[in-house]
């Protein structure tokens, strides 16, 4: 069992940065990659970024690649998710969650999830 706790999440304006934080913790958590996921109102749940068990691959959506930055810090069992350049399609609950398998996009392969932290992005 692995169990995860989102933090971080808060209101910001258009073209500001907000950095995520995910605590990971567990029974042989630090073998899993850790992805990031997000809902707005209305919309189903979409892949944003992930990053493997060793921290060496990184993965991430078309809508954030190059305005966020995912890393693991194995020292503090931490995954972050550093968002700079925040739009207002932004807006979401974004959730970590914890895969073993070896498609780190497919959301049906992570058997554990945060609660979520809200991110708000005004215009």
């Amino acid at each position: 069992q692995v169990q995860l706790v989102e933090s971080g999440g808060g209101l910001v304006q258009a073209g500001a940065s907000l950095r995520l934080s995910c605590v990971v913790s567990g029974r042989y958590f630090d073998t899993y990659a850790v992805g990031w996921f997000r809902q707005a109102p209305g919309n189903e749940r979409e892949f944003v970024a992930a990053i493997s068990w060793s921290g060496t691959s990184t993965y991430y959506s078309d809508s954030v690649q190059g305005r966020f930055t995912i890393g693991r810090d194995k020292t503090k069992n931490l995954v972050y998710l550093q968002m700079n350049s925040l739009k207002p399609e932004d807006t979401a609950v974004y959730y970590c969650a914890a895969t073993n398998s070896y498609d780190p996009y497919a959301q049906t392969e992570y058997a554990y999830w945060g609660q979520g932290t809200q991110v708000t992005v005004s215009s």
